[in-house]
């Protein structure tokens, strides 16, 4: 069992920073990591300049339109939704830019992520979204009950009610009784880029009157399936999205339902824990 779900999180962890990239800067800060075609066409662009190992912007604030000329040139996809920019967790919002650009300058991403669990008379159940087919990111694969970007000048808890509502239609008093169960981070690399993210993962206790219904387009439908069957879906295929793996992983290894030697288990809790990078 460990082996089988051992292959996501090496997925997911496929990075070992700098591998090759360069530091992206605003000022002197860095906040994120260019590869090297980026690179080169980041230095010649205005307001831009070569540091010794990487390139810099030099005003912070001019990081909005400078993505926005890249996405219309093709570099990538304009997502229309910012995010602050930090250079780590926590620390000081220093601009904010589109989240098409995140992975193409390497700046670090946050987001959450809920298991939405149903304990009926017949065991534990959990809801399980399918993407719509539309979907930019892994369309038509198996999420959570749902799942999104902090978006600028927002919070975890901010988010988990706007993507409660968004995603599943739920009431703001319904999501608030989420209950925090740590911080995921992985560093991995994907055809839109680099990806540096940080999920903050909730257990969401739901009774079974409460129906989660696709509001905005994202989710084609919901399904709540038998924990069993999450676990052999998990174990078995890569129907799920990339990093909710990640997330269905630790909710299996707090539930303790896991076969496997409880050694065998402890090394997949701790890669599944490891910083960035690993």
């Amino acid at each position: 069992m460990p082996d089988a779900l051992m292959r996501h999180v090496r997925a997911v962890r496929n990075v070992r920073l700098p591998g090759g990239r360069v530091p992206f800067r605003l000022g002197d800060v860095q906040v994120g990591w260019l590869a090297p075609d980026a690179a080169a066409h980041l230095a010649g662009q205005a307001g831009c300049r070569r540091a010794c190992d990487g390139v810099a912007l030099e005003r912070a604030a001019a990081l909005p339109a400078l993505a926005h000329g890249l996405a219309e040139a093709g570099w990538f996809a304009w997502r229309g939704e910012a995010f602050d920019v930090r250079a780590r967790p926590g620390g000081e919002v220093l601009a904010t830019v589109d989240r098409g650009a995140l992975p193409w300058f390497g700046i670090a991403a946050e987001g959450v992520h809920v298991n939405g669990l149903v304990r009926r008379a017949d065991g534990l159940h959990i809801w399980i979204a399918r993407r719509a087919a539309n979907r930019l990111i892994d369309p038509g694969k198996l999420d959570h009950l749902f799942a999104g970007g902090i978006s600028a000048g927002m919070t975890p808890e901010t988010t988990l009610v706007k993507e409660g509502a968004e995603e599943a239609g739920l009431a703001p008093d319904v999501v608030r009784a989420a209950r925090p169960v740590g911080v995921i981070a992985y560093t991995m690399q994907r055809p839109e880029g680099l990806r540096r993210d940080r999920l903050h993962c909730y257990d969401l206790a739901l009774a079974e009157a409460v129906v989660p219904v696709p509001a905005d387009g994202e989710v084609a439908g919901f399904e709540l399936w038998p924990a069993s069957r999450v676990l052999a879906a998990l174990r078995e295929t890569d129907d799920f999205k990339f990093n909710v793996t990640l997330v269905l992983i630790d909710l299996f290894l707090r539930l303790g339902v896991l076969a496997g030697d409880e050694a065998e288990n402890a090394r997949l809790a701790e890669a599944l824990r490891a910083g960035e990078g690993r």
